[in-house]
């Protein structure tokens, strides 16, 4: 199934413009990077959301909040957004501000150099 590209096209829109953005296509969804570091992504038509651990409990309390369970086993720090959670501008505003909070203060990631 493929993922969620209006979902996909908003983010871009909201994240246009900031430095170290970087976007990748994966495992049929897309993952947007700051500063090489995975931030968020779209997963069929979730947005998938790496918060920290400090983050984590509160969220999950929030409707429309899960946790991610992608290959079967929950990540602590990263959670599942479900599309009702994100109809208004705002709401998907929120989250992209969490993901860059904490993504935010990791160091850079190099990035791979691939084998010829």
């Amino acid at each position: 199934m493929a993922c969620d590209e209006g979902l996909v096209e908003r983010i871009r829109d909201a994240l246009r413009g900031a430095y170290g953005m970087g976007e990748i296509r994966m495992f049929g969804g897309v993952c947007f990077t700051l500063n090489g570091n995975m931030m968020c992504g779209v997963v069929k038509d979730d947005l998938m959301c790496r918060i920290g651990q400090a983050a984590y409990e509160p969220a999950l309390k929030r409707k429309h909040v899960r946790e991610m369970d992608f290959a079967k086993r929950p990540m602590k720090g990263y959670i599942f957004v479900a599309s009702a959670g994100l109809a208004e501008d705002e709401d998907l505003r929120g989250w992209l501000d969490a993901c860059q909070a904490f993504v935010g203060d990791m160091p850079m990631k190099a990035p791979k150099v691939k084998p010829k």
